[in-house]
């Protein structure tokens, strides 16, 4: 009876931890971060923010991206700019677990709490991170901005490129060098569909080859924000040419 009873444990173990995994492979990339906690703030100054680091928690400031570029408000009020700390030990693990230079093209679930500890719910939302400002010297986060990234909303990301398929591309394989012309591209995004990163593929490619702005493979409600699609953003470029260009 105790076999069965185990056997039985394991299969229900199983079976939670399954639909567990299914669950969270089925969220938005954010929501397998950490959900940004905060609270309100109502003055500011050097002073203010000083005390605020002092007690373990990061100044940050969260509006419209319109705002920033005096664009279109789209009905979002000016009222919802909110000025917030942060608690700096779950920033830090959140900066941990992305990689630095995804952090600006990540959302992040964020809720306004009425106090440290607080059970009361202020308000809650999606943000994109815009800047991150740290001490030139010690590297530790000093303030951070984030824009409102609703459901609804468009907002302007500057997304980078990730190059894949080099192990298998012609054109290096014959000793050429991939020239990564561009480490991101500009986009309109639906907030919905902010992408963390975008993977061009170079698998297929000979020397002299290369890949243009407008085949970068994206989501069909991306807006690319370029003057000039037809820049390239990586090229295959022969050895002997690159260490002349380089002499």
């Amino acid at each position: 009876m105790s076999r069965w009873w185990g056997a039985a444990a394991g299969r229900l173990r199983t079976a939670v931890s399954n639909r567990r995994s299914l669950y969270l492979s089925s969220l938005p990339p954010a929501a397998a971060y950490h959900t940004i906690q905060a609270i309100s703030r109502e003055f500011t100054g050097s002073k203010v923010s000083a005390r605020d680091r002092a007690q373990g928690r990061i100044p940050a400031v969260v509006f419209a991206q319109q705002l920033l570029t005096g664009g279109n408000m789209n009905g979002r009020s000016v009222s919802r700019k909110r000025l917030l700390t942060t608690e700096r030990k779950q920033i830090q693990a959140i900066l941990k677990s992305v990689e630095p230079e995804f952090i600006c093209s990540t959302t992040f679930p964020l809720q306004i709490r009425a106090g440290s500890g607080s059970s009361v719910l202020l308000e809650s939302g999606t943000v994109l991170p815009l800047k991150i400002h740290r001490d030139e010297a010690t590297g530790k986060v000093l303030n951070l901005v984030f824009a409102w990234a609703d459901e609804g909303s468009e907002l302007k990301v500057d997304v980078p490129l990730v190059f894949k398929g080099e192990d298998v591309c012609p054109g290096l394989k014959k000793g050429g060098y991939l020239n990564r012309i561009r480490p991101s591209l500009k986009f309109l995004c639906p907030a919905e569909h902010i992408p963390s990163k975008i993977e061009v593929d170079v698998s297929n490619l000979d020397i002299g080859d290369r890949i243009l702005m407008h085949d970068v493979e994206v989501h069909p409600s991306l807006k690319l924000l370029s003057k000039n699609e037809t820049m390239p953003v990586c090229k295959i470029v022969a050895a002997k040419l690159e260490r002349a260009e380089s002499g």
